[in-house]
């Protein structure tokens, strides 16, 4: 399809709302960057449906006949998945509502569409031991010791604070040595606290010891072969080769550590409420998502460990006794279908 010009005024109010997103609500230069592609995509459609540009008005008034026919081209024509239609017309509501409030007008069809229904993907943690066997050996990836020792401190980071490999990497100088609470700003330029653990400020004190390079206070922490700061493909790679040699799946990766220190904690008996501050989720939902991962392991466990689950002969054996499994079934540990 053939985009047509927007008029000035979308043009105009597209940007104003863009800046009062980034100004007001904090929101990222990628949340940004999402916001204006879903929205441009739609006013570009719905021009080129009406065959002539619009105004505020008219977008703000669209007919449920033109939102569907709009959702329809985007999943069919364009092949997006249902969860980048949601988030597509989630975009399209908070233009659309920012609109409306603008010109004091009514935006019922739009504000009450419903987006598809899809499925989240459950996070994929390593085991305990999986996480405690990657942390002793990812530092054998290396060639120099200090590069070893660069490489333990970052997933230690990774699995002891729940950072984002962008969160560790993003440490400065000023960071040494390690506090026993952690400032970390991360999506969004939301920042939160994150408790230390002596672990972590020992494995980046071994490292600041060897590296080579002199590390000022506003200088990255971090540093690659040659003394620019460290990519985090160097360290996806030590993890990957780390993996192959534990024999561990391919979703052992550096957010995977993260995925470890949420769900490890909550299965000690950690507050839900806690682990969301910890890992500076602004929804409760997405932190869910790790109850669910729970539910699974559990009943995991308890098909590989409960006799009557073992064995199909045991349960057949005595018709006096009831099957556990179908009385007293597990809840079910679907994810949270909320979009995050």
């Amino acid at each position: 399809m053939e985009a047509l010009a927007l008029s000035a005024e979308l043009r105009a109010g597209l940007a104003d709302w863009l800046a009062q997103l980034s100004a007001l609500k904090g929101a990222s230069r990628h949340t940004i960057a999402a916001y204006s592609a879903d929205v441009s995509r739609y006013l570009h459609f719905l021009a080129q449906h009406h065959g002539g540009s619009m105004g505020l008005r008219a977008v703000v008034e669209t007919a449920q006949t033109d939102l569907r026919a709009w959702m329809a081209y985007e999943r069919n024509d364009r092949g997006i998945s249902a969860r980048s239609m949601a988030r597509a017309l989630s975009s399209v509501k908070g233009f659309t509502a920012w609109a409306a409030d603008r010109g004091q007008l009514e935006a019922t069809t739009v504000l009450s569409a419903r987006g598809p229904k899809y499925r989240r993907k459950l996070p994929r943690p390593l085991s305990v031991e999986g996480a405690v066997d990657m942390l002793e050996t990812v530092g054998q990836q290396a060639r120099g010791d200090w590069q070893q020792a660069r490489d333990v401190a970052v997933v230690t980071l990774l699995y002891g604070c729940g950072l984002r490999i962008s969160e560790a990497l993003s440490l400065t100088g000023a960071d040494h040595p390690l506090p026993q609470v952690l400032r970390i700003s991360g999506k969004g330029g939301k920042t939160r606290l994150v408790p230390t653990l002596p672990a972590a400020a020992e494995a980046l004190s071994d490292y600041v010891k060897l590296c080579p390079y002199q590390i000022d206070q506003d200088a990255p922490l971090f540093r690659g072969a040659r003394g620019g700061p460290l990519s985090p493909r160097l360290i996806q790679l030590a993890m990957e080769k780390s993996r192959l040699q534990l024999g561990l799946p391919a979703t052992a990766t550096p957010h995977a550590l993260r995925h470890s220190f949420a769900t490890h904690l909550l299965g000690a008996g950690g507050d839900l409420r806690a682990i969301q501050e910890l890992l500076g989720h602004a929804s409760l939902s997405t932190t869910q998502a790790y109850t669910a991962v729970d539910a699974a392991r559990l009943m995991e466990v308890y098909e590989s460990a409960h006799p009557r689950a073992q064995s199909q002969d045991a349960a057949s054996a005595s018709s006096a006794v009831p099957d556990f499994a179908s009385d007293h079934a597990l809840p079910n540990s679907e994810p949270h279908t909320t979009p995050a």
